[in-house]
């Protein structure tokens, strides 16, 4: 327990701080509401709980040996959030329901291609994993910690953009407010991981 009350600590707060995925719930909040996000916040948790497989089976040690490759990750990870936070750009309130709203799939691809999400993933393998007796607690105990902060962290961020959009009114100017906000952010997250 000593051990994992650190962990659960880093992790609610890596999860919960403003990144790409937290903003891009909140903007899809704004937008379409918690309701028509459910299936993109399954997909956020689906996308990073698979990246946490991934480092267990040896991925981050792939990207070590090819830095090469790790670059192009993060701008094609630019790229792809840019594309998910502009989609939104003309959204207009009142045609709310005809908007395309964001799928499973595309929240699948959110955290394997986010820099945040890699330097989380590997701060919880490499400094609270250790810690652990057996191998088996760390491969098990770390996912499915950032799963749950995921599902609850996740979730506030789209309830706190649909109450932002209740309370400001539904607007094409929060919607782009919410979207340079992302985009900045995932700006800065490039030029970080850089």
């Amino acid at each position: 327990m000593e051990q994992y009350l650190p962990l659960w600590a880093f992790i609610v707060l890596m999860v919960g701080t403003p990144g790409p995925a937290n903003l891009l719930m909140m903007s899809a909040g704004a937008q379409h509401g918690f309701r028509d996000c459910v299936p993109f916040g399954l997909g956020l948790i689906s996308g990073k709980f698979l990246l946490n497989l991934a480092m267990v089976i040896g991925l981050g040690t792939l990207l070590t040996l090819y830095p090469l490759l790790g670059s192009v990750l993060a701008y094609f990870s630019a790229l792809y959030m840019s594309w998910l936070a502009l989609r939104g750009w003309n959204a207009r309130p009142e045609r709310a329901n005809s908007q395309i709203k964001p799928s499973f799939y595309e929240g699948l691809l959110v955290h394997p291609l986010n820099p945040k999400a890699w330097m989380m993933t590997t701060l919880a393998f490499s400094q609270f994993g250790a810690g652990f007796e057996q191998p088996w607690q760390r491969y098990i105990l770390i996912p499915l910690s950032f799963a749950v902060a995921q599902s609850i962290l996740h979730s506030a961020w789209c309830v706190a953009g649909s109450a932002l959009s209740a309370s400001l009114g539904s607007s094409l100017a929060l919607n782009r407010s919410l979207i340079v906000i992302t985009l900045a952010t995932v700006l800065w997250a490039l030029v970080w991981s850089s």
